[in-house]
């Protein structure tokens, strides 16, 4: 299944010395639907064309990400990364947003 969101970023969670990078893709909602998002299974893969990321998930599924589309949609969807971080924090693990210039480096 391919998922293309309007805006994406990678989240970067720490976890009892264990390191998951994820895609929170989101989706500006129109007249008759609302804001959405949606949460990758964890970056299996990435590959590029000039335009587009394709980063593969553990599951199967493909989120084909706009170049230009780094970001988060709406407040609705800035609110629950603040949620999953508030969590991550009382849990004593850490989801940190990797910046739009490096977040290639830091996945292996």
């Amino acid at each position: 299944m391919e998922v293309t969101p309007d805006k994406w970023v990678i989240l970067e969670l720490l976890n009892n010395g264990q390191t998951v990078h994820k895609v929170f893709a989101s989706w500006m909602g129109g007249y008759l639907d609302g804001d959405s998002w949606k949460l990758n299974s964890g970056i299996k893969s990435v590959t590029e064309d000039e335009d587009f990321y394709y980063i593969n998930g553990y599951s199967g599924s493909t989120y084909k990400c706009d170049k230009k589309g780094y970001g988060i949609a709406t407040s609705y969807s800035q609110h629950i990364v603040e949620n999953f971080q508030s969590v991550a924090d009382r849990n004593n693990a850490t989801i940190t947003i990797l910046d739009e210039t490096n977040w290639r480096e830091r996945i292996k």
